[in-house]
């Protein structure tokens, strides 16, 4: 056995997914990770007719099978619990659909958020504590951590017996985003269905050791995404927390949604950083040395390029990326 080099197909949304998996095949990536709700499109995996069919998920097998790709992970990163009623009851529906899923396709892995509360049990909008200096917020994450803990429980009940392992992605904007915050969650809650996937951009904007949070983590790391972060000319007067995003596009066939009736916004032009493609940010030596450190942990990681550069094409982006990543596996 040894590590699986493969994609988020989200990049490749366009394309049905027997070709989606002919272009990572072409790229020479032998795994695929799927979208099954949150935030994207479930287009490349028909989650209520396979949760009911067995010869439907026999033939979506099959099909990956067939292509000579394996089905890595089901990924439906979300906030289950936004206060939103458009946004977190969805999300917490496909979170549910997906743990079912995820047991009867025999995949172990899905990737997800650990979402983020209002400020209180009244509150119409989602709150990100970022910095509780002020014993004001301290009380809002207390409060949100009192939500988060049950509802887990549940989840992580619920994937114990699917079989599955959650894995959340630590993502800013969630309740839980660093490391540290995942620790000390899973340290009091002891959750054993609740994990990591390993998505250094995220961490490389904010200015954390990737490679010290890999040591932190270790084990609990499950899946990885290898996504990269360029840090660009604008952090110098917007720091990192920059909130100069322009508001989503007048015309509606332009915009990306983030819920039912909600939209992403712009991204600045003059950004404080941005997603690019793996070796963008950082180069063939680090990406090297971030392999070897997941390797230690698993030899068999599932590895999932999420290609998010606006610079390149999806598939000039998706070539570059796994071509810096291939060769990265080997070189360790």
């Amino acid at each position: 056995m040894a590590l699986t080099l493969g994609a988020y197909t989200a990049c490749l949304a366009n394309y049905p997914l027997a070709e989606a998996l002919d272009i990572l095949k072409s790229n020479g990536l032998t795994g695929a990770e799927v979208n099954v709700g949150g935030f994207v499109p479930s287009l490349h995996c028909h989650v209520d007719l396979l949760i009911s069919s067995q010869a439907a998920r026999e033939d979506y097998l099959g099909l990956f099978a067939d292509k000579g790709m394996t089905l890595v992970g089901l990924n439906t990163s979300g906030n289950p619990l936004n206060p939103l009623p458009d946004i977190g009851p969805r999300h917490t529906y496909d979170l549910k659909r997906a743990i079912e899923l995820a047991g009867k396709l025999g995949v172990r892995e899905i990737v997800c958020m650990s979402g983020a509360l209002g400020s209180d049990p009244q509150a119409l909008y989602p709150s990100w504590v970022v910095n509780p200096w002020d014993g004001v917020y301290g009380e809002v994450l207390d409060y949100q951590l009192s939500v988060l803990e049950p509802f887990w429980r549940e989840m992580d009940a619920r994937a114990s017996e699917a079989g599955v392992k959650l894995a959340w992605e630590l993502h800013p904007h969630n309740t839980i985003f660093t490391p540290h915050g995942f620790m000390k969650f899973i340290d009091k809650t002891k959750l054993e269905n609740v994990a990591v996937n390993m998505d250094p951009s995220h961490f490389m904007w904010q200015g954390i050791d990737i490679f010290a949070c890999i040591d932190l983590l270790g084990e609990h790391i499950y899946h990885v995404h290898a996504k990269d972060t360029a840090i660009e000319p604008g952090v110098a007067t917007k720091g990192v927390l920059d909130t100069s995003f322009g508001r989503p596009p007048e015309n509606e066939a332009d915009r990306y949604p983030s819920g039912m009736a909600h939209w992403c916004q712009v991204w600045p032009q003059d950004p404080a950083w941005r997603f690019v493609h793996v070796g963008a940010g950082h180069d063939l030596a680090w990406w090297t040395t971030f392999v070897e450190k997941i390797a230690a942990i698993d030899p068999n990681m599932n590895i999932a390029i999420e290609h998010e550069d606006g610079a390149y094409s999806q598939l000039e982006g998706l070539a570059k990326g796994a071509e810096v990543l291939i060769e990265a596996a080997k070189a360790h």
